[in-house]
C-alpha cells in the first residue's frame, strides 16, 4: 500500500485561521498606526499653512478715540516726511552744507522717512477698519524692515557722534580723516551690520510654530508680542532676542557715551566761543540720542512688560522721534536756519516775478 497523507484535523484548521487572523489584525492595527500619524503630520503641516495672517488689536477700541487718532497720527507722519524731506533737500541743493556732518545728517533723515514708513501706514488705516488684519508675509516684512531701518538708525546716531568727536578733539585733520570715501564706507557698513542683524531677527521667528488665536496686542508685528504665539517654551528664544538687540542696541549706546565724553573733556579745554558752538551742536545730537535709545532700551533690551507702555514707546520711537529729528537739527543748528532763510527768499522772488 501506498503512503496515505496525513488529513488536517479539524482543531488544526481552526488553529491555522485564528492564527491568519491574528496576523492580519496585527498587520491593519500596524497600517492604521501608521496612517494615523501621516494624519497626525498632514495636520501639523496644516496648522503651519492655515496660520496666513494675525489680528492686530491696536491702540484703541473705542470708534471716537479711534477717529481723533487716526487724524492727529496722518497729521504727524506728513509733518514727519515733510521735515525729513526738506532736510534732505536743503542739503543737497545748499553748497555750505556740503559738509560731512550734513551728509551724515541727509541720511539720518532718509532713516527717519524709513522709519516712519514701516508701520505708521497701516496703522493709520486700520483706525477706520475692524478688524484690522496683517497678512504674515506682511507681519514679517514689518519684523524684518523695523529692525533692520532702526538699527541703521543706532548706527548712524553713533557715525554722527564719531564725526563730532573727530571735528572737535582733532580740528586741524577733520576734512582728512573724514574725507568722501570714509563717510560712504561708514554709511555703507551701517546698513550691512542691520541687515545683518534683521535676517538674524527673521530667522528665528519666521519657522516657529505657532498656536491659538493668532492675536498681536499692539498696532504693528513686534517680535516679542510673535514669541508669545509660540506653541513651545519660548524662554530660550525671548533670551537670545534680547540679548541679540541688546547686543547692538547697548554696544551702541557706550559708543556714544564714550565719544560724547571724548568730547566733552576736550570742550572743557577749549575758548568759550568754541566751547559753546561745540556744545549747542552736541546737545542737538544728544537729545536725539536719548529720545531714540530710551524707548528701544524699554522695548527690547530691558522689556517692562506693561502693554500700554509698550504700546506708547513703540509709538514714540517709530513716529515721534522721525517728526523731532528735523525739528531739533533745525531750530539748534545756524547753518540749518540760514538755508532755510534762502529757499524762503528763493519762494518769494519767485512767487513775486510770476
Amino acid at each position: 500500500m501506498g503512503s496515505c497523507s496525513k488529513r488536517p484535523s479539524l482543531d488544526d484548521n481552526v488553529l491555522t485561521s485564528s492564527h491568519q487572523m491574528g496576523e492580519n489584525m496585527i498587520l491593519k492595527k500596524n497600517m492604521s498606526l501608521v496612517a494615523s500619524e501621516d494624519t497626525l503630520n498632514k495636520m501639523e503641516g496644516g496648522n503651519q499653512s492655515v496660520i496666513s495672517e494675525f489680528v492686530l488689536l491696536g491702540l484703541a477700541h473705542s470708534q471716537n478715540l479711534q477717529l481723533f487718532l487716526f487724524m492727529m497720527f496722518l497729521t504727524i507722519y506728513v509733518l514727519a516726511l515733510s521735515g525729513n524731506s526738506i532736510v534732505m533737500f536743503l542739503i543737497a541743493t545748499d553748497h555750505n552744507l556740503h559738509s560731512p556732518m550734513y551728509f551724515f545728517l541727509a541720511n539720518l533723515s532718509f532713516v527717519d522717512m524709513w522709519l516712519s514708513s514701516v508701520t505708521t501706514p497701516k496703522m493709520i488705516a486700520d483706525f477706520l477698519r475692524e478688524p484690522k488684519i496683517i497678512s504674515f508675509a506682511g507681519c514679517m516684512c514689518q519684523v524684518f524692515f523695523d529692525h533692520c531701518v532702526g538699527a541703521v538708525e543706532m548706527m548712524m546716531l553713533v557715525v554722527m557722534a564719531y564725526d563730532r568727536y573727530v571735528a572737535i578733539c582733532k580740528p586741524l585733520h577733520y576734512f582728512t580723516i573724514m574725507n568722501l570715501k570714509r563717510c560712504t564706507a561708514l554709511v555703507l557698513t551701517s546698513w550691512t551690520i542691520s541687515f545683518v542683524h534683521a535676517m538674524s531677527q527673521l530667522l528665528a521667528v519666521v519657522h516657529l510654530p505657532l498656536c491659538g488665536h493668532m492675536e498681536i496686542d499692539s498696532f504693528f508685528c513686534d517680535i516679542p508680542l510673535i514669541i508669545k504665539l509660540s506653541c513651545t517654551d519660548y524662554h530660550d528664544l525671548d533670551i537670545y532676542m534680547n540679548a541679540n538687540c541688546g547686543v547692538v542696541v547697548v554696544s551702541c549706546f557706550i559708543l556714544l557715551l564714550i565719544s560724547y565724553t571724548y568730547i566733552l573733556i576736550t570742550v572743557r579745554q577749549s575758548s568759550k566761543s568754541g566751547a559753546s558752538k561745540a556744545l549747542s551742536t552736541c546737545s542737538a545730537h544728544i537729545t536725539v540720542v536719548m529720545i531714540f535709545f530710551v524707548p528701544c532700551i524699554f522695548i527690547y533690551v530691558w522689556p517692562l512688560n506693561i502693554i500700554w507702555l509698550d504700546k506708547f514707546l513703540a509709538v514714540f520711537y517709530t513716529l515721534i522721534a522721525p517728526l523731532l529729528n528735523p525739528a531739533i537739527y533745525t531750530l539748534r543748528n545756524k547753518e540749518m536756519k540760514n538755508a532755510i532763510k534762502k529757499l524762503k527768499n528763493y519762494f518769494r522772488k519767485h512767487k513775486e516775478n510770476t
